[in-house]
């Protein structure tokens, strides 16, 4: 019979049950509905499965933690504070107090902490205590290498410089054995810390000093060089202060401007009289300056000339009033040419003179202003010189003051770092913290081994659990079944003793109630893969595995006698040609068998095996092993099993593992459904995928996996093998 893809949508909509626990079902998603993600639950049952393990890994950290704490040296800390103001010390002379930049208190503390750890700190301190021998002592060394180290900087171990946040303080701290040397190795290097301060602060005063000195000799002459060219101009210029004598032109060209600028005017209105009295004109002579006494002629010439009038009117010409009256007449004209002459020569000669005055005031102005320039221009030169002669001096005068100040105060220097609190030797010791440590191993430990075990749990590549088969692979769990210790010849100890599947046999508690938990996993494996499908009813099943010994013969065996039992006729095949093992199951001999029949040697109801006391279940052995064995499948294994078929209610067939062998998919293709045996813990999940991708491409109906040897603990709340133990002993226990 060819299978029936069209089966396996039913088969994925019917609830699976496990074996043990009919109150919890399970439903095969598709491939969109899987997830990949491990649930949170089942990192937590990782860890309560591992958790003796983890708690004995914990419990043994923790153990030698708490021994190795106690058995170490204790160590104690003792602490020096010491306090660093940031404003710079005054000195005893001259100096004021300057405070620094807040801003950069954090490059301030820090450049103290690096300097605190210096080898000019650390190594007056480390000679007088040793502190090397004790830190990291060279036994057996050579005296090169302990040269080369005494010449190394030097690094303390077991200091310790901190700040306190917010602060100006800096807390040294030496850790020691001996509480005693620890305080005074702390102090010392707060000493050693505050006297190379002092030293730098002495030693740069000092150099100062020391440069002032080379460079007052220089400025010494420099000064004297500068004084002597200002002494030699001013004897070039034959002047005491040519600044004063500057002054003085400057006045004196002021007042010749005055001056030139009046007799300019003065000339020009002189040379505006001369040219109108020298037009002869009596009125311009009037005007004139020295027209008063001609104004008062021409007053005394028009008062004669009405006397004359009246005269000239009353007398006649020859009296002697009228000669007389011509006689005045004439002679005040005379008067007034005269008058008027004197005063146009006297306008012209003020002219003259005027025009004299400008031409020698305009010389004058000229030779004072040249003299002027001359002397301004010279000026400069003095006042370059002057200056560098006084600035020469003062910076002379004060570079001795400062060389005095700096003499003094490098003898009187004033740290603004002090030993604010002294260490003195602790009480308890600092290390080793054991109840520190113990806190710390008991967290760490615990994280490792949780993560170890999770870890673990990732990197399992195996299918453990039915969880790990819906959940990874997608598939439906047909059923699991209980690991059973010394399973070899159970099955013909059973058949031999003329029992079922559920017989019991001789054997102890634990064993046999093994036995009895592995029979009725078997029979809930046959209600899942027949009871489950309601359309059609399977007439042949092919039970496999991805390998070889992962209990798939035993699992068809079993299957093939629970379904006899219920008196219904079963034939169990075993297709394994290769490596035959059911007749050994069953303790017969198999001469001849499927290999037979296919050769066409023998009929195949004559090489039927019957087991004792299972009536209703034949045996149908592989006969002598074969490596054509997939050539004697493809010939005639699909005509047999159909005529096979006909005859029994159902067919087991004990295929070979599917990987790596041909026959196996010939066989899969015809039967009606593919059950695939994993072993719990061994199988790998991919090997499981990829038979069951195999399968889907040849239209396979897989019914589902089966889980072989699942222990007590492979799953989180999978607890039916011990609920059934229990069951078993009470049942035991009523009889």
């Amino acid at each position: 019979m060819k299978s029936n893809p069209n089966n396996l949508p039913a088969l994925v909509e019917r609830p699976i049950q496990y074996v043990g626990q009919p109150a919890t079902t399970y439903t095969l998603q598709s491939e969109a509905e899987s997830t990949s993600e491990t649930p949170l639950a089942h990192h937590l049952w990782i860890l309560r499965l591992h958790r003796w393990k983890i708690l004995s890994f914990i419990t043994a950290c923790v153990l030698a933690t708490v021994i190795i704490s106690s058995r170490l040296v204790p160590s104690y800390e003792a602490t020096a504070t010491i306090d660093i103001d940031r404003q710079t010390p005054p000195g005893i002379i001259g100096e004021e107090a300057a405070r620094s930049s807040v801003n950069d208190a954090d490059q301030f503390l820090a450049t103290q902490v690096k300097l605190l750890q210096s080898d000019s700190v650390l190594r007056p301190v480390v000679q007088r205590y040793k502190l090397l021998e004790q830190e990291s002592p060279l036994k057996g060394a050579d005296q090169a290498k302990l040269a080369a180290r005494a010449d190394a900087p030097i690094v303390l171990k077991k200091l310790k410089v901190s700040r306190p946040p917010n602060t100006y303080l800096l807390l040294v701290s030496y850790r020691s054995p001996d509480p005693r040397l620890a305080a005074d190795v702390a102090n010392a290097i707060s000493q050693s810390y505050i006297a190379h301060t002092f030293d730098l602060r002495y030693r740069a005063s000092s150099s100062l000093s020391i440069f002032m000195e080379k460079q007052i000799e220089e400025l010494h002459a420099k000064m004297e060089r500068s004084t002597g060219a200002l002494v030699q101009f001013e004897k070039e210029l034959n002047v005491l202060n040519p600044e004063e004598r500057t002054s003085i032109l400057s006045a004196r060209l002021l007042q010749l401007n005055t001056e030139y600028t009046t007799s300019q005017t003065d000339r020009v209105k002189k040379e505006a009289e001369s040219r109108a009295v020298s037009t002869d004109s009596l009125e311009a002579a009037m005007a004139a300056p020295q027209g008063e006494s001609l104004r008062k002629l021409l007053e005394h010439q028009i008062d004669l000339q009405e006397k004359f009038a009246q005269v000239a009117n009353q007398y006649g010409v020859n009296h002697p009033e009228y000669r007389k009256a011509v006689q005045q007449l004439a002679e005040v004209q005379r008067s007034l040419e005269k008058s008027r002459r004197n005063i146009a020569d006297r306008v012209n000669v003020e002219h003259t003179q005027a025009l004299t005055r400008e031409g020698m005031l305009r010389q004058v102005v000229s030779e004072t202003k040249a003299e002027f320039d001359k002397l301004n221009a010279r000026s400069f030169e003095y006042q370059q010189l002057k200056r560098e002669a006084e600035g020469d001096k003062k910076l002379y005068e004060v570079l001795v003051r400062r060389i005095k100040e700096a003499g003094i105060n490098a003898s009187f220097q004033n740290s603004s770092i002090r030993l604010a609190d002294a260490a003195r030797p602790p009480m308890k010791p600092v290390y080793p913290n054991i109840l520190m440590n113990t806190l710390l191993a008991f967290l760490f430990a615990s994280l490792l081994a949780a993560g170890a075990a999770v870890l673990v749990d990732i990197l399992d590549n195996t299918v453990r659990n039915p969880d790990d088969v819906s959940r990874s692979l997608n598939l439906p769990v047909l059923g699991t079944l209980p690991v059973v210790k010394n399973w070899s010849k159970r099955l013909s100890a059973v058949i031999t003793n003329g029992g079922s599947l559920g017989t019991a046999i001789t054997l102890g508690a634990s064993e046999d109630h093994a036995i009895s938990a592995f029979t009725e996993s078997i029979r809930t494996l046959r209600n899942n893969i027949l009871l489950a499908d309601f359309d059609r009813r399977l007439r042949m099943i092919l039970v496999t595995s991805p390998s070889p010994a992962e209990g798939k013969s035993t699992t068809a065996a079993h299957l093939a006698i629970a379904h006899a039992e219920q008196g219904k006729k079963t034939l169990l095949v075993d297709g394994d040609l290769r490596r035959p093992s059911v007749h050994r199951k069953f303790g017969f001999t198999a001469n001849s068998g499927l290999s037979s029949v296919l050769l066409g040697e023998v009929k195949w109801p004559q090489v039927l095996f019957k087991p004792e006391g299972i009536p209703d279940l034949d045996i149908l052995p592989a006969g002598p092993p074969s490596r054509r064995a997939s050539e004697l499948v493809g010939a005639g294994i699909s005509d047999l099993l159909e005529e096979i078929s006909q005859e029994y209610d159902l067919v087991v067939l004990d295929a070979p593992p599917l990987l790596g062998f041909a026959e196996a998919l010939q066989m899969a293709t015809c039967v009606d459904g593919v059950i695939v045996v994993a072993r719990a813990g061994d199988t790998n999940r991919k090997a499981i995928e990829s038979v069951v991708n195999t399968l889907k491409r040849l239209r396979v109906n897989v019914l589902g996996v089966v889980l072989n040897e699942v222990k007590r603990d492979s799953s989180d709340g999978y607890y039916h093998y011990g609920h059934y133990g229990k069951y078993y002993q009470m049942a035991e226990a009523e009889k």
